[in-house]
């Protein structure tokens, strides 16, 4: 069993798509193909189901996955150990972020890090909360900025850079305007426009709506926070929104305060425990970055 072949598997396991994979590790598909082939002769079972559009893991390699994730993470670490020892750092770092997220001192500290460490390469890879938090505890990435309700995800180590509570934002005419501060029963009476299922705003919105015995009514969603406050300014609905995201709108909506909101809303850096050194030193230059160090 060669490490290679554990790279291809995984590959094809994260893309569904021999071709994807191929593309993703630089070989031939047909390379590709016949490694995985060497690997299930070699363990006894088929890994990849290839009957059908997509390449799907049989139950053995589902099985299989965890396990080869793992061992390629223990031999990166074996050079990583090395390279810190000799002073060189290489290799990759895979960074998730929010979609739509706009925040500077993520872009300084990855600026940071690619000018001091020109050998590893960076990616940058955007999605909603709920699904970078899976794919840093499964090892896809290696850390990720991502929005929460209350806390951050439980076995992932953590910082967080903004703490505070939704708002309804709506144009000065609106008739909430004159009211300063509003209910959730109050703010559902009219159209609601949200950022989707698997944010942290969103999960915030539907937990203290829940709280309260309410089921939103949801209007229109949209994926990142400009578009959701450029909707509302236009008179669409009320947006539901953090207060930093208002952002280049302030002056054309009005946040107004939810007084029976009463979870958090977070923004946070996530990473797995025993991060790698590269990882560690981009969480050091993020701590700078965000005035926390």
């Amino acid at each position: 069993m060669e490490l290679r072949q554990l790279e291809y598997f995984v590959a094809v396991a994260e893309e569904a798509n021999f071709t994807r994979a191929a593309a993703r590790v630089h070989i031939s598909q047909s390379g590709v193909s016949a490694q995985i082939r060497a690997l299930e002769r070699e363990l006894g079972a088929e890994l990849i189901d290839r009957s059908g559009g997509t390449a799907t893991l049989t139950t053995a390699g589902q099985a299989a996955l965890a396990q080869a994730r793992a061992t390629l993470a223990a031999a990166g670490s074996v050079r990583q150990s090395v390279d810190d020892v000799t002073g060189l750092l290489r290799g990759s770092l895979r960074v998730g972020m929010v979609t739509a997220c706009t925040v500077p001192q993520l872009f300084d500290a990855l600026a940071g890090f690619h000018s001091r460490h020109p050998g590893i390469e960076l990616s940058l890879q955007e999605g909603n909360s709920d699904s970078l938090v899976d794919k840093v505890r499964t090892g896809v990435l290696d850390l990720a900025l991502v929005g929460v309700a209350a806390r951050a995800p439980d076995g992932l180590t953590s910082m967080v850079v903004i703490d505070e509570r939704i708002v309804a934002a709506v144009p000065p005419e609106h008739p909430l305007v004159s009211q300063k501060r509003v209910t959730l029963e109050q703010v559902n009476e009219y159209p609601i426009v949200s950022l989707p299922v698997g944010t942290g705003v969103r999960t915030v919105f539907d937990r203290d709506c829940g709280g309260v015995g309410i089921t939103p009514s949801i209007a229109l969603e949209a994926s990142a926070p400009d578009a959701v406050a450029d909707l509302a300014a236009r008179g669409v609905g009320v947006a539901i929104l953090s207060a930093s995201m208002l952002g280049a709108y302030r002056n054309r909506l009005t946040a107004v305060e939810l007084t029976d909101s009463t979870t958090s809303a977070l923004l946070a850096l996530v990473w797995a425990p025993n991060p790698s050194a590269a990882s560690a030193r981009l969480v050091s230059m993020a701590q700078r970055a965000f005035g926390l160090a």
